[in-house]
């Protein structure tokens, strides 16, 4: 059964487009997954698995993916700051009940487990504006392969070691994990105002689209997924499991042809 969105944690959302090129026609799957949950790393879990399976699949013959980062804030009034997470969530989702607070860690302790992810509740919420910042301008400027170890690095941080979300030494040491310079990478990360203009624009973007919606809605309304095919378009909204993305990867796939 798919997780429900709305027993997650907070931190940032990057929606996600996967750019299919086929030899016939380029296609373009759109992901809008909130990376700020702890689910949410489980979702890119997911999807992964099934971009792999696809990968390996007959279906994959004449397309292939390039993933490029849409920048989401679920919650953009955040501070810069930031604050306890494990005591923001308790208090934000659970009424401040332990019990209901031990219950949620204890259940997704266990999904982690089960795809090697593990999750530590404890560290730093904060407004993630500048962590997508740095994906935004060396997407932009290396590619999407430095952009994918970037968020995987942010994601490794903020998700398993108490890392706050949008802090330089956390920017800094995604960027080294990507390979990017360290020079540069602390020059762009220290002038704050760097391709600022360009990440709230997108943000503005996204805000006003499909998957934004009233505050108590917004959890229900990622990931919100948009294939865009030759014949017509799959949307899929909501944590999926495996079979349904690669169901829908399939199709895209087969209508290409």
């Amino acid at each position: 059964m798919p997780l429900q969105l709305k027993d997650s944690p907070f931190s940032f959302m990057c929606p996600v487009v996967l750019e299919l090129s086929s030899s016939r026609s380029p296609l373009i799957l759109l992901l809008c997954p909130s990376l700020g949950a702890a689910i949410q790393l489980l979702e890119l879990s997911t999807t992964s698995s099934a971009l792999q399976q696809f990968r390996s699949s007959e279906s994959s013959g004449h397309v292939s993916f390039v993933v490029k980062y849409l920048p989401y804030q679920l919650y953009p009034e955040a501070s810069k700051e930031g604050e306890d997470k494990y005591a923001w969530y308790k208090k934000t989702k659970y009424n401040d009940s332990e019990d209901k607070m031990q219950k949620y860690t204890t259940l997704m302790t266990n999904y982690g487990e089960q795809v090697g992810i593990d999750f530590d509740f404890h560290g730093t919420v904060a407004n993630t504006l500048d962590a997508h910042r740095l994906i935004q301008h060396y997407q932009e400027k290396s590619g999407p392969e430095v952009a994918n170890k970037i968020v995987d690095s942010l994601y490794t941080q903020y998700f398993t070691q108490r890392a706050h979300p949008s802090a330089p030494a956390t920017l800094l040491k995604a960027a080294d994990a990507a390979g990017i310079n360290h020079t540069e990478a602390k020059a762009f990360i220290d002038d704050e105002y760097e391709g600022l203009q360009e990440t709230k624009m997108l943000l503005r973007e996204q805000a006003s689209n499909a998957i934004d919606s009233a505050a108590d809605d917004r959890w229900e309304q990622v990931p919100y997924i948009v294939i865009e095919g030759k014949r017509r378009d799959l949307t899929l909204v909501g944590a999926k499991e495996v079979g349904e993305y690669l169901k829908a990867l399939q199709t895209v796939a087969k209508e290409a042809d």
